[in-house]
């Protein structure tokens, strides 16, 4: 696949000429997608006999389907993929009719169709005005299972750029997952795995949430992993709900400190919806990613890139009508450069990406996220969050 470069002129008054240098940049994103459902009731099923990393392992099939699969009981125990192995079951999803024609939402192909369209052009236009192409990786929250992650990646906007699909089904309560696409020309996955996060309700019961995904691959040519994230919602209120956060963040912290561990040398992004602020606790303590490049050190390695965004006032959502900036790019340290242009790749730009066309322009929700859904009314809009965005640049030698 053709490489997209940029061509600086460096200019070079003792050799009295100018030297052209070429860039090559690569756009890291990711957006809650709202609620991507397709129009099938669905369930999953589980095939304990497979391995775990299998995508027949856990997948999600058509409610129509089940009776033509094998079943071995009726599970009620804890859903976790080590207690399922060796079993056949299904999981019932909360919302499986939820999103159907004949639903409070009238969720018909039309509609599902026109979603599709709008989040192909959406993602298409992240990082283009710095890289003039499609991003190379970008996270997806909040999707239904990977027929739909298919179903986007064929539209005319993105179909071009030969996406790869990363996705694994959880077993949170509604059946949301996180998944990611990468152009296959420029991202080699060598390594994907899901890790679990634990969390308890008041009376001691678990409560299932979303996993976060950690990938590893090669990024044209360096290593650089990759974690998803979508983190336990303020549901209950924002203190109440904080441990659930700090369970979250002490998971990514294990995964990204293991990753630095093995490999000192990785590059490694940490993206998603964290459902707090670059200042709460759960981040700033928790997972220990600082707002500045000068508190980076061995003991600091995490820098979270919208924190100056938070400071400046920028906000990704309104979350009970006060602005937040739950969506977040963290990257480590050997990610940030105090060089314009360096060998291997750094962070360039980061942004949250809010054009006027993804902005509620009147009405009650004015300046808000023109999200897709009102109650069970399909607006027509994008999402109720905006998308965060990273640029990474790197000097070019073919």
């Amino acid at each position: 696949m053709k490489k997209i470069l940029f061509v600086a002129a460096i200019c070079t008054a003792t050799l009295g000429f100018s030297q052209k240098t070429q860039v090559q940049r690569a756009t890291v994103a990711f957006m809650n997608v709202e609620n991507l459902w397709d129009t099938v009731p669905s369930a999953d099923y589980i095939d304990g006999t497979k391995d775990v990393n299998d995508p027949l392992f856990h997948r999600s099939i058509p409610v129509d389907s089940i009776k033509h699969l094998e079943i071995t009981e009726e599970y009620k125990g804890p859903w976790s993929d080590e207690l399922l192995k060796g079993k056949k079951v299904v999981r019932y999803q909360a919302q499986s009719d939820e999103f159907t024609a004949n639903s409070k939402k009238n969720w018909t192909p039309e509609k599902y169709n026109d979603k599709l369209g709008k989040l192909a052009k959406l993602i298409s236009e992240l990082g283009r005005q710095y890289t003039n192409d499609n991003p190379v990786i970008v996270g997806l929250l909040e999707v239904e299972n990977r027929q739909v992650i298919e179903d986007l990646i064929k539209q005319p906007a993105l179909a071009r750029s030969n996406y790869g699909i990363i996705h694994y089904n959880s077993y949170d309560a509604r059946g949301i997952d996180v998944a990611m696409i990468y152009q296959k020309g420029r991202f080699k996955p060598t390594e994907q795995y899901k890790s679990e996060i634990k969390i308890f309700n008041d009376q001691g019961n678990r409560s299932y949430t979303r996993d976060v995904v950690v990938i590893k691959g090669m990024l044209d040519g360096e290593h650089v992993g990759i974690f998803l994230n979508h983190w336990p919602s303020r549901s209950g209120g924002e203190a109440r709900s904080l441990p659930r956060r700090i369970a979250a963040a002490n998971v990514l912290k294990a995964e990204m400190d293991k990753a630095r561990t093995a490999d000192p040398n990785i590059k490694l992004i940490a993206m998603g919806d964290f459902n707090d602020d670059p200042v709460s606790p759960s981040l700033r303590k928790h997972l220990g990613a600082v707002g500045e490049p000068s508190e980076l050190s061995e003991k600091s390695p995490y820098y979270n890139l919208m924190t100056k965004l938070y400071k400046a006032g920028v906000a990704s959502l309104a979350y009970r009508d006060a602005p937040n900036l739950f969506d977040q790019i963290i990257v480590s340290k050997n990610l940030y450069s105090s060089e314009r242009l360096s060998p291997g790749y750094s962070v360039f730009k980061a942004e949250i990406y809010a054009p006027a066309y993804l902005v509620n322009s009147h009405g009650q929700w004015k300046g808000y996220p023109l999200r897709s859904w009102d109650g069970d009314n399909y607006t027509g809009g994008y999402s109720d969050h905006f998308p965060a965005v990273s640029v990474l640049q790197k000097e070019y030698k073919p």
